[in-house]
């Protein structure tokens, strides 16, 4: 499948890793270092089981680690920067002389990322875009590393009452028009910005669905797109299946619909299966 609006966003390299957009799908492992994350909240946050995972999932395949160390499910209430600090740092201290691949680290606080980046993090991952702490693009600009901007409204634990949209896909398009010139303002470059419409956040079973099929409308924005549908609760409502954990195939089948409609980067749990999945995906969807 030709996708020429590939061709215009630029390759980034991050760790002397290549990232070529279009080229396949790249994936993003997750490593919740959380005690209440939705679906693997207290599997990793002990210092020993941190390390195990974020091997298994290099081993695995991932192209990027992504820590987090504040649930973002709907309705998690925010923890302290202390808290915040005190669960992320050590594991990212602990990981990064052990792994060449890129890490991001999944905050919203600009004193995080600050110091996550100083211990050896790649990338921020800032799932309200720049609109919970306002000192966030000045710091990711002067560390000079790469930020994904995520769409949401209201925060995790009131982002599941705020699913009213006008025009979802436009109103969205229109977020990270927005958000994107104020990152450039800032100073961080054009090609150093990623966006996520945001799955599940803010959005109800019907929204996460026709984001899915009209991802491509956002790649006329210049930016790399990154998806994250892993056992969400739509593919759950689907196949009735309360389990995360029991959502691998639905999450299979979801990022296959991603990959088929230009996502750039999957954020994933189960590495090694949505490492089967983009390969023959890329395979059928992509011009070689």
């Amino acid at each position: 499948m030709e996708n020429s609006a590939n061709l215009s966003v630029l390759p980034l390299t991050v760790r002397s890793h290549s990232f070529v957009w279009g080229d396949r799908t790249y994936l993003m492992g997750v490593l919740n270092v959380t005690p209440d994350s939705f679906s693997d909240g207290g599997q990793f946050n002990n210092l020993s089981a941190a390390v195990a995972q974020a091997n298994y999932l290099v081993e695995s395949g991932a192209d990027i680690i992504d820590i987090g160390g504040q649930s973002t499910k709907p309705g998690a209430k925010e923890v302290s920067i202390a808290e915040e600090l005190n669960r992320v740092l050590p594991v990212l201290q602990a990981i990064r002389p052990g792994i060449t691949v890129p890490i991001s680290i999944d905050t919203t606080r600009s004193l995080v990322a600050n110091a996550a980046v100083k211990a050896g993090a790649d990338i921020v991952n800032d799932i309200s875009a720049g609109t919970f702490d306002p000192d966030m693009f000045a710091v990711v600009a002067e560390l000079g590393v790469p930020i994904v901007l995520m769409h949401i409204k209201g925060t995790p634990e009131t982002m599941q009452k705020l699913t009213n949209y006008s025009d979802l896909i436009g109103e969205i398009y229109e977020f990270f028009e927005d958000r994107i010139a104020v990152a450039i303002a800032a100073g961080i470059e054009k090609s150093k910005i990623i966006i996520d419409p945001g799955i599940g956040f803010a959005k109800n079973y019907q929204q996460n669905i026709e984001l899915l099929r009209n991802i491509s409308k956002f790649r006329s924005l210049g930016c790399p797109v990154l998806i994250g549908v892993s056992r969400k609760s739509f593919i759950g409502h689907i196949l009735n299946q309360p389990d995360p954990k029991e959502r691998v195939w639905g999450t299979a089948a979801a990022c296959c619909g991603a990959i088929a409609n230009s996502t750039d980067i999957l954020r994933v749990h189960d590495l090694p299966q949505m490492r089967d999945v983009s390969r023959v995906a890329d395979a059928i969807f992509r011009s070689k």
